[in-house]
């Protein structure tokens, strides 16, 4: 029997890549999203629908599932893993990063699931996947910015678990600790960077994405009547 569709993104990097390498290994055809089309296409995925969309644009983000859906049938599943980090004082830090932040990180996450949960509801069954991290539980220095928006994925994540479940639907929230990735490059301030990634390696490293995709496949291959609410993961040297 075909496996179903599922939408992933900010699939050109990171955690969302290697979510797409290991789910199209499973079987399932991907829509893949992200700003950077030539990474995604350059994951050389069979049934990869590629769009260059910025999560952001929610009608971009509406046409491109609309498209996938039409190929490859419904979406069973979001991953919504596009984010930004950009740390900083609140004192100091360029109010546009806040801003970016919170388009990116919240509106975005919202308008992946508008873009998949009214078909869901009708058809009785789906995941949505909502990748935020260990700074949606607790808060870290130069991060209240990011850790405001984190916060609200968690609450946003578990009030919709509270809305759909007796639809059917399950909603999962995905709250890696450090991970490899390209986050921290979009930081602007060198000093924090610097400071971040010295945090990183005397914890003994971060998180591999592979790790956090495994966490994501682990909650979405359960029988459809049992969710797997939260799944925090961390490397075992990080403490906080």
């Amino acid at each position: 029997m075909p496996k179903p569709l599922i939408v992933i993104t900010g699939a050109s990097s990171g955690i969302g890549a290697a979510t797409a390498r290991l789910l199209s290994a499973e079987g399932h055809p991907l829509l893949l999203l992200a700003r950077r089309l030539d990474r995604l296409e350059a994951l050389g995925l069979p049934q990869a629908l590629c769009r260059k969309v910025d999560v952001t644009d929610r009608a971009a983000v509406e046409a491109a599932v609309r498209e996938a859906e039409e190929l490859y049938g419904p979406a069973d599943a979001i991953v919504n893993n596009a984010g930004v980090m950009l740390l900083g004082r609140l004192a100091d830090q360029p109010v546009d990063e806040w801003e970016r932040m919170i388009d990116l990180n919240v509106k975005g996450v919202l308008y992946g699931v508008r873009a998949v949960l009214p078909g869901m509801v009708e058809r009785g069954r789906g995941t949505i996947l909502n990748v935020s991290s260990v700074a949606g539980r607790k808060t870290f220095p130069n991060h209240a910015a990011y850790v405001g928006t984190k916060f609200a994925v968690h609450a946003m994540s578990e009030n919709l678990r509270e809305e759909v479940a007796a639809q059917g639907v399950r909603v999962v929230t995905i709250a890696p600790g450090a991970v490899e990735t390209e986050l921290l490059s979009h930081t602007s301030d060198e000093q924090i960077k610097q400071g971040y990634q010295a945090w990183k390696e005397a914890a003994g490293g971060a998180l591999a994405p592979e790790a956090v995709a495994e966490a994501i496949a682990y909650a979405y291959r359960q029988p459809p009547n049992v969710c797997v609410r939260e799944i925090v993961l961390a490397a075992t040297g990080q403490e906080g």
